[in-house]
């Protein structure tokens, strides 16, 4: 539940700070100046009986503004959306990882698809996590992970081979894994790294932004 606090905290955070500080920023021509993407909010009134129901399921029953970022914007593929959010939650809240190597598995996709919005969220729930801060900033600034605390350098070698060069997983990394986590967690682990790596493609697509109040701590290429 802590995990969930955190999250929720930080996400309407961003929401409020959309809403309250856009008036000094120019924002490029595609941008709706409420949702800060290239899809301006569905409301709840806008949907039908069912599609009111999804939204509910996602971003509570009382509210007609959807939640910023991903719940935003997935509203648009509206079957898709439940799962979507369900999952996400099955893995955030449900999991049975601790927050410190939820964190780390989600920050890996951020830096990897440069996803501001995502980056910026995770690392400060990363920081309140507890994440040593040269795990962050290896991950933040692509360095090796010489020197770092075993479980956290493994994590992002093993996200790394996922999602660099080939993809593909050595043998004696994933055996670590296993040894290091369990077969469930290490699942687990790649089940985060890639439900992370889907929303960051989702929130570049739409180009997603961070509310005027809020700078991105992303350094982009």
């Amino acid at each position: 539940m802590k995990r969930l606090t955190t999250i929720t905290f930080l996400a309407c955070g961003l929401m409020i700070g959309a809403v309250n500080a856009q008036t000094d920023r120019q924002l490029p021509p595609d941008i709706d100046p409420e949702s800060l993407s290239r899809l301006p909010f569905i409301m709840k009134d806008s949907l039908d009986e069912e599609g009111q129901r999804i939204f509910e399921a996602i971003n509570g029953e009382d509210t007609n503004v959807p939640r910023m970022g991903p719940p935003s914007n997935s509203l648009y593929s509206i079957k898709a959306a439940e799962p979507y959010d369900a999952m996400n939650q099955a893995l955030r809240i449900n999991g049975n990882l601790d927050r410190q190597v939820f964190e780390i598995s989600t920050l890996v996709p951020a830096r990897e698809f440069n996803s501001p919005y995502e980056w910026t969220i995770h690392e400060r729930g990363a920081r309140q996590a507890g994440v040593d801060e040269r795990v962050i900033d290896a991950i933040k600034y692509n360095r090796t992970t010489n020197g770092l605390p075993d479980r956290d350098a493994t994590i992002i070698e093993y996200a790394r081979a996922l999602l660099q060069g080939d993809h593909q997983v050595p043998s004696d990394l994933f055996a670590k894994m296993v040894d290091m986590f369990g077969e469930e967690q290490t699942i687990e682990i790649t089940m985060v790294i890639g439900d992370y790596t889907m929303t960051a493609i989702l929130l570049n697509a739409v180009d997603q932004h961070l509310p005027a109040d809020t700078e991105s701590t992303l350094p982009m290429p």
